[in-house]
């Protein structure tokens, strides 16, 4: 997916926390100051060292109550842990569906608030969740559910798709593990420079928390969204188990949702019912992804699907450029749609260049820590040096040897992916921080771009290069998020370390065996259509073959389609406001020509609902479109999930 922070994450793509912003009604971070003297909410750029010194004495006395409230609990690992490892699956299931994953943080602290409530009403004798416990809580679950995902269904998905054949486990496990790992490590010492002292936004940890301060200061407003987000999943898992149940007994009953309701009609000869998805599927998840990423993508995503499936498609499939009009996409779409999407995300990459020259200088400055009167006691509150150097050493010579051993990658190049996840790390961190965008798309394809020099015409070395650089930035972005959330609240960020370090166990014992229950071979993976796994196939594919084993119009297509992507960035940078808002998005067209029509029509439903719920009514429309949309997308896509495994389960048992 492309780097748009209010689309919730597509998936590989350019996968962020997106769909993290829920409205909470807080404005300011309540700290015990009746005055705060600082914004810890607002960018600080680079203050001198006796202005950091101030704002961190500040920091400790007004914010800081990480002595006087519990959070690193057992209880609040456990529940992180299981919330996490189950939106591991959901996000699996959404990447391999949309190629979009979501960020998780927001939905496991409300859950986690609900369910608690719940079980206090049974066990009265507990006492409540703290909010610090609820904020550890959810770096568990962000960890689990959201940092160990970034490769499974990309990269692994991309080499089942070329080769026809699972890597084992006892590969996939480690490599996930390891390299979420990594992430989690490489982002400690960027947390000072980047939090303590620059202060950026980082706006889906804001909002983190600023929803847990409304819900523990039982906000009316707040109280509700979190109840509406919990109906919301409820009517989200009925609407997948409605629609994808296979149990003879409930396909018997008569309650079984139509897959998909098919639209019919001819254009030049071609019967449009017979192109991938051509109709409406009736799916909670797609209007609720539509409902998160907005207007402007999913109007982009249903013009383009228009020109697509109306214009091209029949127009090739007379040519004779695909066998049949089943194939539009996979043998036709993909590349002009993958060109758009991969040169938008480099171009608007290579434009934030002051951002890329800031990431580095920062790495300098971060070693810094702090000074002065506070670096004692913060001392006690950070991640201690030795711990970095404990986990980074041996978690780099396990991810080089696994490379080595599961895919036979020259350690020199093993050591250059580890190497160049650092930096590209920096760069995500930061854009995450000043953007709420995660530009894991371009870091993956820069990595894909070296490797095709360094080893060409090795498609496995490119793709699973590419994929240790995905995981350990989107982890690593994603810890920062967590972590400024802790700083506003006032939590010990080496607690917070390592409840988001032992997430990372927890969301890899879900994913990986999910992972093989759901996708048991091949075939499933290619009935899911997997618009991410399809792309980071095809760009492999196109550095290590050429683009000669392309059909000739599809050659020309991706030649446009790059252009179009490289304009579109430009423009979106450059173009004066009143222009800029009636462009279309790049990562809406692209992705319209890599997924069914079927998507970017339930998307433009949901955005348009979204739309016109806020032109009747904003101040409702700002408070309860992400949390209902947020529901909708997590309880169908876990249903959907857990159906498939139980599906895969029955067949293995049946042999």
């Amino acid at each position: 997916m492309t780097d748009e922070k209010n689309n919730g994450n597509i998936g590989d793509l350019e996968a962020t926390n997106a769909g993290d912003v829920v409205h909470t009604g807080a404005e300011h971070v309540e700290t015990r100051s009746e005055e705060p003297e600082f914004d810890l909410t607002a960018p600080a750029g680079l203050p001198t060292d006796e202005e950091f010194e101030r704002r961190q004495q500040w920091w400790l006395k007004n914010v800081y109550q990480g002595k006087d409230v519990p959070q690193l609990t057992v209880r609040a690992v456990i529940m992180g842990g299981i919330l996490g490892a189950l939106m591991s699956i959901s996000n699996l299931y959404t990447t391999l569906k949309v190629g979009w994953s979501f960020g998780v943080a927001i939905t496991a602290c409300v859950l986690s608030y609900v369910i608690w409530k719940a079980i206090r009403v049974v066990l009265p004798m507990l006492t409540p969740m703290s909010i610090l416990e609820n904020n550890c809580m959810q770096s568990t679950a962000s960890a689990a559910g959201y940092s160990t995902g970034a490769t499974i269904g990309t990269a692994f998905g991309a080499l089942l798709l070329i080769t026809g054949v699972h890597i084992g486990w006892q590969i996939v496990l480690p490599w996930t593990l390891v390299s979420a790992a990594l992430g989690v490590f490489i982002a400690v010492p960027m947390k000072r420079q980047m939090i303590n002292r620059e202060q950026l936004t980082f706006p889906s940890g804001v909002a983190a928390a600023e929803t847990l301060k409304s819900l523990y200061g039982q906000s009316k407003e707040a109280v509700t969204q979190a109840y509406s987000l919990v109906a919301s999943l409820a009517f989200g898992a009925v609407t997948g188990f409605l629609g994808k149940a296979e149990f003879p007994w409930f396909v018997n009953s008569g309650f079984k949702l139509p897959e998909l309701l098919t639209f019919g009609g001819v254009i030049k000869g071609v019967e449009l019912s017979k192109m991938p998805a051509f109709g409406f599927e009736p799916s909670a998840l797609l209007i609720g992804a539509g409902m998160i990423v907005g207007l402007r993508v999913s109007v982009s995503m249903l013009i383009g699907a228009c020109l697509l499936y109306l214009v091209f498609g029949p127009m090739v499939v007379n040519m004779g450029e695909i066998p049949d009009a089943s194939k539009l996409i996979k043998g036709w779409g993909l590349w002009p749609g993958t060109a758009l999407l991969v040169t938008s995300g480099l171009t608007s990459f290579a434009l934030q260049w002051k951002t890329i020259v800031k990431a580095f200088a920062s790495a300098k400055l971060a070693s810094q820590g702090a000074s002065g009167g506070a670096a004692a006691e913060l001392a006690e509150i950070e991640v201690p040096g030795k711990w970095l150097l404990a986990g980074l050493i041996p978690l780099a010579i396990i991810m080089i040897a696994l490379q080595a051993v599961a895919f036979s990658i020259s350690i020199p190049l093993g050591l250059l992916s580890v190497v160049m996840s650092f930096f590209l790390s920096l760069v995500a961190c930061r854009a995450t921080g000043e953007t709420d965008i995660t530009p894991i798309g371009p870091m993956g394809k820069i990595t894909q771009l070296t490797y095709a020099i360094l080893a060409p015409s090795n498609i496995t070395t490119n793709l699973m290069a590419a994929s240790v650089t995905a995981n350990i930035a989107s982890s690593s972005a994603d810890l920062l998020t967590d972590l400024k959330s802790g700083y506003l609240l006032g939590a010990n960020a080496r607690k917070q370390f390592l409840a988001q370090f032992m997430g990372v166990f927890f969301g890899t014992l879900a994913i990986v065996p999910a992972w093989y229950l759901m996708v048991p071979d091949k075939a499933a993976l290619d009935k899911f259509n997997p618009p991410a796994a399809n792309m980071w196939r095809a760009v492999a594919e196109a550095l290590v073959k050429g683009i000669d084993y392309l059909p000739e119009t599809a050659r020309i297509g991706l030649l446009i389609g790059g252009t179009i992507g490289i304009v579109l960035a430009i423009a979106e940078l450059y173009a004066p406001a009143k222009i800029k808002r009636f462009l279309p998005s790049s990562m809406g067209l692209g992705l319209s020509w890599v997924v069914p029509f079927a998507n970017s029509l339930s998307f433009f439903i949901g955005a348009t609902l979204a739309f016109i719920w806020t032109k009747v009514s904003k101040r409702t429309g700002e408070l309860y479109i992400i949390p209902v949309a947020s529901g909708a997308v997590a309880g169908e896509s876990l249903m959907c999930a857990i159906l498939a495994m139980i599906t895969a389960a029955g067949a293995l048992m049946a042999k």
